[in-house]
């Protein structure tokens, strides 16, 4: 009898360690390395020119005068890296590096670009994330390991655009998420100012939010094994990845900005890194815009009051 509980207990175990090998496996695959729409890059142009009308002027403008240019870099693990940059129309040292979401890439952040380079004459620099745009590697990096890559971009700036330069970085949704992870790093003193526009708090509870919505899952035991998995994997791992407890360590402005009807990336998040981080600071929750809509429903507003924010640290 005891043989046979031992035998029936190993087992059990077995099945146990392959149900949550398995489970790990497809999770990580599901939210790491999903069907990207960011590597269709004549589909993304599409969709921003019939989702944003008012930046077709601009973009064919950078495209006809060759303005709108390509640069590589390659990463310490060897990935080579991809970002559109453009100068600003009148010679200047303001300059803005904007960090799109997940499955996105930088030509889906062109409206952002709008904002910045045409009705601000800002400089800007929109990089593809991992696994993104032209950019390679082979999983989403929800933001952690993109703060590194993203501090390699802020390093090559001043050769795009000169010594002088004063920088803010405005990220949306995961790019928000890398703009808060990367604003607890020490920094260049011409990085003045960060812009987040909702950004998740660690993709610990991001994470732990999909489980439960898409399949009904509490964290334990999947979330544990699927993290153990990617810090394997990866590097990292999900609860590290916490951009509550990089911005309670950055000292330079951050404006904050969510949407009151975000479901994706909940509207609560925002109240969250905004506690933890220090002055200055400023908030503006948009009423009735979801996730990542804010521009979108309140173009001039999102623009006056983007530029009202950095004109305060970048003169």
């Amino acid at each position: 009898m005891k043989k046979r509980i031992a035998i029936g207990t190993g087992i059990f175990l077995l099945v146990l360690v392959g149900l949550l090998a398995g489970g790990s496996i497809y999770m990580i695959n599901f939210s790491l390395r999903p069907e990207n729409r960011g590597k269709d890059m004549e589909g993304s142009f599409t969709f921003m020119r019939e989702k944003y009308p008012q930046i077709i002027p601009w973009v064919d403008s950078l495209q006809n005068h060759h303005a709108l240019r390509d640069t590589f870099i390659i990463s310490p693990d060897g990935i080579r890296m991809h970002a559109f940059y453009a100068r600003a129309m009148k010679p200047t040292s303001h300059t803005a590096i904007i960090v799109h979401g997940y499955t996105d890439n930088a030509i889906r952040m062109f409206h952002i670009g709008y904002l910045y380079n045409h009705s601000l004459n800002y400089n800007i620099l929109l990089p593809d994330l991992r696994y993104t745009g032209l950019s390679e590697g082979d999983a989403i990096q929800m933001g952690w390991l993109d703060r590194k890559d993203v501090m390699q971009w802020i390093d090559i700036a001043p050769a795009l655009f000169g010594d002088s330069l004063q920088a803010v970085v405005h990220g949306i949704s995961m790019g928000a998420a890398t703009t808060m992870m990367l604003s607890g790093e020490k920094l260049p003193a011409y990085i003045r100012c960060f812009v987040e526009d909702c950004g998740y708090t660690s993709v610990w509870d991001q994470f732990q939010k999909e489980l439960k919505e898409q399949f009904g899952l509490p964290a334990f035991p999947l979330l544990y094994t699927a993290s153990w998995l990617c810090e394997w994997q990866n590097g990292w791992n999900f609860k590290e990845a916490s951009a509550v407890k990089q911005v309670a360590k950055c000292q330079k402005p951050m404006f904050f900005i969510h949407g009151d009807k975000d479901n994706f990336v909940p509207t609560y998040m925002v109240h969250k890194v905004y506690e933890a981080k220090p002055q200055p600071k400023e908030l503006w929750i948009v009423p009735g815009a979801d996730h990542a809509t804010s521009y979108f429903y309140y173009p001039e507003e999102y623009t006056s009051r983007v530029e009202h924010f950095i004109k305060k640290y970048i003169p």
